[in-house]
């Protein structure tokens, strides 16, 4: 098969969605040595990508992501290279492209959670926005050939909001990238005095978008600060609109006072190491994932986890994790005591994570992957 794969949100650029194409192609070039592949790029992550195998090959797509250039132009080059099949890792399929195509759909998030609130645009923009991306997932879910997800839980979602049979969705697990060689070594502590991290902290690592219920977990920790104040909350982000926003909800708590909750900002991947080995806990309040990466990425480290008990999140954590409701404070402030003061659950939960981790491995990922291009054709 000559087989063509989206890779324009690749690597860093494209965030969770870059790293999954990204660790997708590499697995692939691992196990595949029959199927011709042609992995499509922009100039910005051209280098990211080098092929060791003669049957992979680069080809330059610089149009930019939601773009008319990728609606107009793109079809073209893709037509261009006589393709059997091609992957679209993202739901922004080509309205105009006529081949056949798989689809890879992570999430409903904005169809699930509408909010004006995850926004920057005005109200009339946002309602253009809105109309564009149900018309364009809905051609996408419904053109394919095959839809792959992620968890159970999408598929679930997708079969139910689109009307389409269970048996055109195929489920392929991601996986946390794992713990490299050189974060294993003792952290570095010293550091945390100068971003105000002083006592033993919770850790929640992400965006801030209005879907992770960031909000709630302000007044869950603030409400949780008022029996135990020998903790502190630490978020982990590159600073944006959202934390921005969020920072001044936690102004308005009292929260900033006397460092209580610490922004951290970005990190680096040194930094960002020592903050999971260093840290009591982790928190993941989200209403709604697709997979919910993070808090694996934070088992793989060692730290115990406490989530929302919502979406997929019971599906992936399974049991190692503690959960409770993102819809109440109360909950979700008691889940944090629990965490933070019962220290044979934290090594339960640990010891439990170290071992969920490893369900879930990108190489199985690209099999699975693989034999969905397989019947798809």
């Amino acid at each position: 098969m000559r087989i063509g794969i989206d890779a324009r949100f690749c690597g860093p650029i494209g965030k969770g969605l870059g790293r999954y194409t990204q660790k997708l192609v590499a697995h692939l070039e691992k196990i595949d040595r029959q199927n011709q592949y042609y992995v499509f790029l922009r100039r910005e992550n051209w280098n990211i990508y080098q092929p060791t195998h003669n049957n992979f090959q680069k080809v330059l797509a610089d149009f930019q992501w939601y773009s008319w250039q990728e609606q107009l132009k793109m079809p073209a080059v893709l037509q261009q290279q006589n393709l059997d099949l091609v992957h679209f890792p993202h739901f922004n399929v080509p309205l105009l492209y006529r081949g056949k195509f798989v689809t890879t759909i992570h999430d409903l998030i904005l169809i699930q959670f509408p909010t004006k609130r995850a926004t920057t645009l005005g109200p009339l923009l946002y309602k253009i926005k809105y109309f564009g991306y149900k018309r364009v997932i809905s051609h996408a879910v419904r053109k394919s050939q095959s839809v792959i997800t992620v968890s159970k839980y999408t598929k679930k979602q997708l079969a139910e909001f689109f009307k389409i049979k269970t048996d055109k969705i195929h489920v392929t697990y991601e996986a946390s990238s794992g713990v490299e060689s050189g974060q294993l070594q003792i952290p570095e502590s010293d550091f945390l005095k100068d971003y105000g991290i002083t006592k033993p902290f919770l850790l929640y690592v992400g965006n801030a978008y209005p879907h992770k219920n960031l909000e709630g977990l302000l007044r869950a920790f603030r409400k949780f600060a008022q029996r135990n104040n020998q903790h502190q909350l630490v978020l982990v982000g590159k600073s944006d609109y959202f934390y921005n926003r969020l920072k001044q909800e936690a102004d308005t708590l009292g929260l900033t006072k006397n460092n209580k909750v610490i922004f951290f900002g970005f990190a680096s991947e040194k930094q960002l190491a020592d903050l999971y080995r260093l840290a009591k806990a982790y928190i993941f309040p989200s209403f709604m994932e697709g997979f919910g990466l993070p808090p694996l990425e934070a088992m793989s480290y060692g730290l115990p986890v406490v989530a929302a008990n919502t979406s997929c999140l019971p599906e992936i954590l399974a049991k190692a994790a503690i959960y409770f409701n993102p819809h109440s404070t109360r909950e979700m402030a008691a889940a944090i005591d629990k965490i933070l003061s019962d220290r044979a659950l934290r090594e339960d939960l640990r010891e439990k994570g170290y071992w969920q981790v490893k369900r879930y491995s990108w190489e199985k990922c690209a099999r699975d992957t693989l034999a969905v291009y397989q019947r798809s054709v």
